[in-house]
């Protein structure tokens, strides 16, 4: 991968004065996992509806420096498919040219991609389309007001998800999406956070090199779904990382890699649910049940994961 120095001197794929919040995530995710495109290959990107779509597309403006197709909620993954297999079929017919180098990325929002979206990203993974599909995970609805989708955690408020006398945020534990495309058994599947820059460009890097289908989940905070200051996105990450709640991880030709955790830098999950108001209800003393469950749901969840790496200890190096 190259240094910090030589990928800020990339040109922008995103330009700057788009509509996203400060210190969305969405925007941070783009920016680095399109650093890891190859100087000579030329990107097409589709997007999902949602909060990505509508900040950096207000006519008669966008903010894309690249071709850029807008399609609907449910088909991101069915739409830069289609463009796909189009330019394959033209440079059969010898309308490109067969050297050409071009990659078809879609970016979704997780309530895009694990839920109304996830039938035409399974379709296209089992069709083996030469595509990257990008997920920037926000854990919500964000764009529409932000109810949970199946990709909130267990315990995390939201406007379907109410807290009071019935329940307390989100009952159900959320849905672990980026097994479900490494069960495709495509060649690269990977999970990251936009708190992670070198991790995030190198799975980018793998992801573009691939030929055939490729999926990043990406942790990317919404300040304003997940009540923190629009300063603290990458350091939530980071505490996503350390506490376990979200293991950097990727399944590459069916070989499973778990990045471990410094045992200095393990943090209680207390200290990444705690600064996000979205959990504030848990710290109550009749909610202490709760974060017990989630607790114990990832160290579920990290044991499931050593249990289907190959050598996981000396996989890859530890994050710092």
């Amino acid at each position: 991968m190259a240094g910090l120095k030589e990928l800020s001197r990339k040109p922008e794929k995103l330009a700057p004065g788009h509509r996203l919040c400060g210190g969305c995530g969405a925007s941070m995710a783009v920016r680095q996992i399109m650093m890891g495109l190859p100087d000579d290959v030329e990107p097409v990107v589709g997007c999902a509806t949602g909060c990505l779509e509508v900040s950096t597309t207000i006519y008669p403006y966008d903010s894309w420096n690249v071709p850029f197709v807008h399609n609907a909620f449910e088909n991101a993954a069915a739409t830069i498919s289609g463009v796909e297999a189009a330019f394959k079929g033209m440079q059969r017919a010898g309308k490109i040219p067969a050297d050409k180098k071009m990659k078809f990325i879609a970016f979704g929002g997780d309530g895009g991609t694990y839920d109304i979206g996830l039938q035409s990203l399974s379709g296209a993974m089992e069709r083996g389309h030469d595509m990257v599909y990008v997920c920037y995970d926000n854990g919500a609805y964000m764009n529409t007001g932000i109810q949970r989708s199946s990709a909130t955690p267990k315990g995390a408020w939201a406007t379907t998800a109410e807290v009071g006398k019935v329940e307390q945020g989100k009952q159900q534990v959320r849905k672990d999406l980026t097994s479900i495309i490494a069960a495709h058994g495509v060649p690269y599947v990977a999970q990251s956070t936009v708190g992670h820059w070198k991790d995030l460009v190198s799975k980018a890097e793998k992801a573009f090199a691939v030929e055939g289908p490729a999926f990043l989940n990406v942790l990317s905070p919404c300040p304003r779904g997940w009540r923190i200051g629009s300063d603290e996105t990458a350091q939530i990450c980071r505490l996503a990382v350390d506490t376990k709640f979200w293991p950097l991880f990727e399944v590459e030709n069916g070989v499973w890699k778990l990045t471990p955790v410094r045992e200095k830098n393990l943090k209680p999950l207390e200290d990444y649910l705690r600064p996000q108001g979205r959990f504030k209800h848990l710290f109550k003393p009749e909610n202490a049940h709760i974060i017990e469950e989630m607790k114990a749901d990832v160290d579920a969840y990290w044991a499931y994961l050593e249990g289907r790496v190959e050598g996981s200890k000396d996989a890859t190096s530890p994050i710092e």
